[in-house]
């Protein structure tokens, strides 16, 4: 399911561009400032109806407008993709002519990853971090994630609405309990089957042992149900539950000692592109359709060794990629069938 256009207006600082993407390599090229990753973005956000950079839509949108749209239009099937995201907040997504009920179902029409300079967030970031890492594979495998997810998160809001009131929250508890257990069996179930595709990935792009374990939320000795009992008097006085899958964390490790804590910059980069990759390793098993990878600047802070490493897993992948640079004759992947030139805003083919 790649992309095969894209139109943009009022993003960043894209007025108004749009762009036809190659089957296999294309490559966006200009200086810094430029609006090359802001094209990225929209790409990004026709998949997910969010930004890779921020979690705040409303600052993607141009100076002295309130508005920002995307239009995408997909092959292998065709699918058109619409997204309007006003100021104040309001957001319009459309998929094949008709209005989404949940953007969950963007992904499933165009499934889109990225790796960016900060990628390294993954492992030196906070766990919702890496629980989104986690969930957008889940997602797609498991069909009944999201349905589990939502009645959970549903539970768990009016739990804690009840406890900031002072009013009784076990009304709240089984369901809770239910869906929150059935949310962290498939994520375990998952991060098992990926395990061997990020030993694999971790080794490749950094030579670092490093562990990757699974923290679910509460304790391996009790049921959430148990957990939800056992911590209402501490729940009560903090005003919001302690125990459940909202609170489950990646635990990534080398020689005992957490990951962010003795890799350098550069290697946390390799370490969390290795999630990244691995992640999609493991999905391009079971789906025949490839993924679009977006890869803004791959040579930053990377050393020729590392960069070769990331280049050799990346083309194992064989997706369509879309990939910015400073240098217009980059060619680390192959040579691009398509070359965009990007200055102050302004898109154009070479």
């Amino acid at each position: 399911m790649g992309l095969a256009s894209i139109r943009v207006e009022q993003l960043r600082c894209l007025g108004s561009a749009t762009l036809a993407l190659a089957p296999r390599l294309t490559l966006i090229q200009g200086p810094n400032g430029s609006g090359k990753t802001s094209l990225l973005e929209s790409i990004f956000l026709a998949g997910r109806g969010r930004s890779f950079r921020t979690r705040l839509t409303e600052r993607l949108i141009s100076r002295d407008t309130d508005y920002l749209r995307v239009f995408a239009e997909t092959v292998d099937p065709t699918h058109r993709i619409g997204f309007e995201y006003r100021r104040e907040g309001s957001y319009a997504a459309r998929l094949d002519g008709r209005d989404v009920e949940s953007l969950a179902e963007l992904p499933t029409a165009f499934f889109v990853e990225v790796i960016d300079p900060d990628i390294h967030r993954l492992v030196e970031g906070g766990p919702a971090e890496r629980r989104r890492w986690l969930d957008w594979g889940v997602f797609h495998v498991e069909h009944s994630f999201l349905p589990h997810w939502l009645r959970f998160s549903r539970a768990l809001r009016q739990r804690n609405a009840a406890l900031k009131a002072g009013q009784d929250p076990r009304v709240w508890e089984s369901e809770l309990a239910v869906h929150g257990a059935a949310v962290a069996r498939l994520r375990a179930e998952w991060l098992e089957s990926l395990r061997p595709y990020w030993e694999q990935a971790v080794m490749r792009l950094s030579d670092l042992n490093v562990q990757m374990g699974y923290a679910q939320g509460w304790s391996q000795e009790r049921t959430l149900e148990e957990a939800l009992e056992e911590g209402r008097s501490r729940d009560r006085e903090r005003g919001s539950t302690l125990s459940g899958p909202h609170r489950a964390d990646i635990q990534l490790r080398l020689n005992g000692a957490a990951a962010k804590d003795v890799l350098s910059r550069g290697q946390q980069k390799l370490v969390s592109a290795a999630l990244v990759l691995a992640l999609l390793c493991r999905l391009r098993t079971q789906q025949e359709r490839a993924p679009t990878l977006l890869l803004d600047d791959p040579a930053a802070e990377l050393d020729p060794q590392r960069l070769s490493g990331l280049v050799e897993l990346v083309k194992e992948l064989d997706c369509q990629l879309v990939i910015t640079s400073l240098a217009p004759d980059l060619k680390l992947f192959g040579n691009p069938e398509r070359v965009f030139h990007v200055e102050q805003g302004q898109l154009q083919e070479l």
